[in-house]
């Protein structure tokens, strides 16, 4: 095992954030007509962790995020932010809430017709009222903290490469400076290449934000070199939840032929490594 492994290891074994947990769905079922894509479904994210959402295509991966974001209603339960009951604030207390999160949509999302300084802002000019030199200042700072270029701010995204518009996305979701990030399918078009320096983005993030992240992802590299925890969906809720060793030791079916397929076996370092 190499030493990022162990380190990663290390920290797959601490504390997820305690008891502090930052975002909680419980009894959570979301119905499109007749068609009931998530039933009493519950989860924990806790303050300074990364989680990895994982499930078969189709299960509603992207729908409970959607849910969370406030996207898609809920038929019932409750899901709470920073421990206040969403469907129970008022416009303002959302809106608060909202500044306090940023999305990172599949494929990145950024506005065609924009500058990636001007994608960067777009949070800026919706939540708060700022000179245009300061927002300048502040998208220019996040362009960098993301590791892009400074000339890469002028650019539009028909210019930028597939990893250069991911991490510009990920600069806009940095935008106001929030305390959990949501990130679908992050690496997703990526090669192998680009998808590593992502994933170490993202726990360098993590780690000098204090963020917490709530990614969905089908990658199995990212689930097992960045994520601290995994949660599994299937059959409507989370099957099981836990680290990337109790997946290795689940039996669930999907789970098992998930983590311990042929393609796992190839990634996932051995006990005697």
């Amino acid at each position: 095992m190499t030493e990022h492994q162990h380190d990663n290891e290390a920290a797959r074994q601490a504390p997820a954030g305690g008891d502090d947990i930052i975002l909680q769905a419980e009894g959570v079922t979301v119905r499109f007509g007749t068609n009931t894509v998530l039933e009493n479904l519950s989860l924990d994210v806790y303050r300074g962790e990364i989680l990895g959402f994982v499930g078969a295509s189709g299960t509603g991966k992207s729908v409970l995020l959607r849910t969370i974001l406030g996207l898609v209603p809920k038929a019932s339960g409750t899901i709470r932010m920073f421990g206040r009951n969403l469907a129970e604030l008022s416009d303002q207390e959302r809106m608060l809430i909202d500044m306090r999160q940023g999305v990172l949509f599949q494929h990145g999302a950024l506005f065609s017709a924009l500058t990636v300084l001007e994608n960067i802002q777009v949070p800026m000019r919706e939540y708060i009222d700022l000179p245009k030199k300061l927002m300048d200042e502040l998208a220019l700072l996040k362009v960098e903290l993301v590791g892009l270029p400074r000339a890469a701010a002028n650019k539009y995204p028909s210019e930028l490469s597939g990893g250069m518009i991911k991490r510009a996305a990920l600069a806009r979701a940095l935008a106001l400076d929030p305390d959990i990030v949501f990130l679908d399918e992050p690496t997703s078009g990526l090669d192998p290449i680009g998808a590593a320096e992502f994933d170490e983005l993202v726990i360098k993030m993590r780690d000098t934000m204090g963020l917490t992240v709530y990614m969905v992802t089908h990658d199995l590299d990212s689930l097992l070199t960045a994520c601290d925890r995994i949660a599994v969906l299937g059959q409507k809720r989370v099957l099981v939840e836990g680290t990337a060793q109790d997946m290795m030791q689940c039996d669930e079916p999907w789970v098992k032929s998930y983590f311990r397929g042929k393609r796992a076996r190839r990634i996932v370092p051995s006990e005697d490594a």
